[in-house]
């Protein structure tokens, strides 16, 4: 069993645990990633199917947030594309473009009561008019209107953020998002799949002298007296013990207890993380066509479905992902239940009658390439935003980043990128004042 020493191990090369890593590389720690796959990006990598570049989980990388804020100072390149128009919303069997109409304009081509709805909006830029917890963004959107495709529309809203049902999202996450944080408003693909993100990021982790590790699993995180030592891992079919002062998990509040071991953690702490270990799930449709099926040069989202949440058009903006004369798409849907176990088969089926239903002709024009469902313990979120689990541990030296530990009301790779933020910080801090 051999032995190194590093100032940072960091368990996953995912969002969370790569955008924390060049940071801390950037820094000049001695950083190391270990990571399982052959390949970065976890949940939000990319593979390719007979030339296609498809991606795993998350579709698209927002702009002008957080993610492009850290590559502009880790002094990466910025290669999101961005579709013009970001999204269109089909309603009634229209495509609607409603940038810069807003919400009044969107909801005023499904229903006259849409007002009342605009004016709840409004209501909850202040916090008096943020509704308690308890009630679910499904619940608030009926107080205002009977309307089932304005319900549809805030459904599908909630899938595509927040990757849950409108019933099981607290109303407080989804207002708050929408009226006081960046709501998505710009965003675009990478012309080499979701994964062309995160092979930057892992580029300029090396580039700072970090190391990253792949195919290696940790098996145990080290504590001694209440505080990190580093960590056990097999790599190459051997023993590998790495010492360090500082563990960050990406793995997952509840996988990282049983890495370190519940009977050394606060019972408190455990019954706190095994609460709030409700990760939810979500199903995805790769495909392509050598027919144009999508006019909307980026995202199509629906009012009206069974289940789809949107349809994602690729090559429009990045024609590198898929071979010559093809176009590639995603569709995505939440199933129901979203939390908890559902029946996939019939689950697929029901995405599948949204496309057929929307896509005349896609039995006979389309080449399905692969179904992603991401659930259990690979899910699109390891917590229900809202519900999410603290990024501090009562281990010294150990932290969790990624979508279990997201600010409130935040979603995506775009909490992944804030965790990190937040918990770097707390990790020089912690490193300077040990230093010595």
């Amino acid at each position: 069993m051999s032995n190194l020493d590093y100032d940072v191990v960091v368990i996953g090369a995912g969002a969370g645990g790569l955008f924390t890593a060049a940071r801390l590389a950037h820094e000049g720690r001695r950083v190391l990633v270990v990571e399982r796959l052959d390949k970065v990006g976890g949940r939000a990598s990319t593979t390719v199917v007979d030339g296609f570049k498809v991606n795993d989980g998350a579709i698209v990388i927002e702009v002008g947030g957080i993610t492009e804020q850290t590559f502009n100072e880790l002094g990466i390149p910025w290669e999101i594309r961005e579709p013009t128009p970001p999204i269109l919303y089909r309603i009634k069997g229209k495509d609607v473009d409603v940038t810069g109409g807003g919400w009044g304009f969107m909801l005023s081509k499904l229903t006259r009561s849409g007002a009342k709805l605009v004016s709840g909006l409004g209501a909850a830029r202040n916090d008096s008019g943020l509704p308690e917890d308890e009630i679910s963004t499904d619940e608030w959107v009926r107080k205002y209107t009977k309307n089932e495709g304005v319900r549809g529309i805030f459904r599908n809203m909630s899938a595509s953020i927040f990757a849950v049902s409108s019933t099981d999202l607290p109303a407080r996450v989804f207002l708050t998002y929408f009226t006081r944080k960046s709501a998505f408003k710009r965003f675009g693909f990478h012309p080499e799949g979701t994964i062309g993100v995160w092979q930057q990021l892992a580029d300029n982790v090396q580039a700072n002298g970090g190391e990253i590790w792949r195919e290696a699993s940790v098996d145990r995180i080290l504590t001694e007296g209440g505080r990190v030592t580093g960590v056990e891992l097999e790599r190459d079919g051997q023993r590998v013990t790495v010492s360090a002062p500082v563990v960050i998990s990406n793995v997952g509040p509840a996988a990282t207890l049983g890495l370190v071991g519940r009977e050394h953690l606060p019972a408190d702490y455990v019954a706190q993380i095994e609460k709030g270990d409700r990760p939810c799930a979500m199903i995805a449709i790769n495909f392509a066509s050598e027919k144009r099926l999508v006019e909307a040069p980026g995202m199509l989202s629906f009012a009206s479905t069974r289940r789809m949440a949107y349809v994602a058009n690729f090559t429009d903006t990045c024609p590198e992902m898929s071979p010559p004369g093809w176009n590639l798409y995603v569709a995505t849907s939440v199933p129901e239940p979203a939390i908890g176990d559902f029946d996939e088969a019939a689950e697929i089926e029901l995405l599948r009658e949204d496309l057929r239903e929307n896509f005349p002709g896609f039995d006979d024009d389309v080449r399905e390439l692969s179904i992603n469902i991401t659930r259990d313990d690979w899910p699109p979120q390891r917590a229900v935003a809202g519900f999410d689990m603290p990024h501090d541990t009562p281990i010294e030296g150990l932290w969790n980043v990624g979508d279990g530990v997201k600010e409130y009301a935040n979603g995506g790779t775009t909490a992944c990128a804030e965790t990190a933020q937040i918990v770097t910080g707390k990790v020089l801090e912690h490193l300077a004042a040990h230093a010595g």
